[in-house]
């Protein structure tokens, strides 16, 4: 199983997609603007170029991370990959892993076993985060509701993406 990074790069896009449409002013935008205290002369006055730059690179760091969680198959493969003899044609190793290709060959590589999953992460890594950071700064509950739904959203198509393409 190997890593396929122009499967990352496409799911990297999904964060600025879904943020596109979750931070428009039609949706969730204005009370974003309001509960965070961003301005538009904020806005106008940024360097729009190296934050979307650096959240897509950011979003590739997380899809890297995210394809672990959501392609079971990466775990036999790492739990085995370790052993002293697995490079070794024939080894123990090596025919167990074969075995269990066998048995689970792709099973629970679908869009929607990964959205699972990839919400699961959304619920249980980004919202406790976006929350231990929105208590210290005293943030109200709106700016947790609104960002953590981003993440939740983001991390469900992350994860079926790359479930499903990897």
């Amino acid at each position: 199983m190997n890593i396929n990074f122009k499967i990352l790069l496409l799911a990297a896009i999904i964060p600025l997609l879904v943020g596109f449409i979750w931070y428009n002013p039609k949706t969730f935008g204005n009370a974003w603007m309001r509960e965070s205290g961003v301005t538009e002369d904020k806005i106008k006055n940024s360097k729009m170029w190296l934050i979307f730059g650096l959240t897509f690179l950011c979003s590739f760091f997380m899809a890297f991370i995210i394809q672990f969680l959501v392609v079971h198959q990466f775990g036999a493969l790492s739990l085995l990959y370790t052993h002293p003899d697995f490079a070794k044609e024939g080894s123990e190793a090596s025919q167990i892993l074969e075995k269990f290709n066998a048995l689970v060959g792709s099973s629970y590589r679908t869009f929607k076993h990964g959205a699972f999953h990839g919400t699961f992460a959304g619920l249980f890594l980004a919202t406790p985060i976006v929350t231990i950071l929105a208590l210290f700064e005293r943030r109200s509950f709106k700016y947790i509701a609104i960002h953590a739904g981003y993440w939740i959203i983001s991390f469900a198509l992350m994860g079926g993406v790359l479930c499903s393409l990897v």
